[in-house]
């Protein structure tokens, strides 16, 4: 299984976000910290919003907070949502791909089984297990 880097990058900013949840971010600061592009990190923090995970501030003192407390947040709902869209093999498309063995296929049930089995596992862990230790979030 392969992640995204759009799923990888907005598990980091959370990370970093977990380690201080009263405090507010922005893209521009935790661009700068993990070396990665603000318009990418823009979008994903755009994402988190819309599914509930952070809030969002314009303004001097704006910037992006968790909306829930980090123990609250579990990771595989963060990881489904931040692949939304993503289809681990072409035929999970909403289209159905360009398979040429649909309706005698055996693996497809057996990938879906393992996705969702995947996801089962991430949520059995928080924001709060994967916060950045206080010396690295500084």
């Amino acid at each position: 299984m392969n992640l995204t880097s759009f799923t990888d990058y907005g598990l980091r900013m959370l990370m970093r976000m977990a380690s201080a949840p009263g405090q507010a971010f922005s893209t521009a600061d935790l661009a700068e910290e993990f070396k990665l592009s603000r318009n990418h990190l823009t979008k994903i923090m755009q994402r988190l919003a819309r599914g509930g995970i952070v809030e969002t501030r314009r303004g001097v003192s704006g910037g992006a907070r968790l909306r829930r407390d980090p123990e609250k947040v579990r990771l595989g709902d963060v990881v489904k949502l931040l692949e939304q869209g993503q289809a681990l093999v072409d035929c999970f498309r909403l289209d159905g791909g360009s398979c040429t063995i649909e309706g005698c296929c055996r693996l497809k049930a057996r990938l879906c089984h393992a996705e969702a089995r995947f996801i089962a596992d991430l949520n059995q862990s928080t924001l709060a297990d994967i916060a950045l230790p206080e010396r690295a979030a500084a």
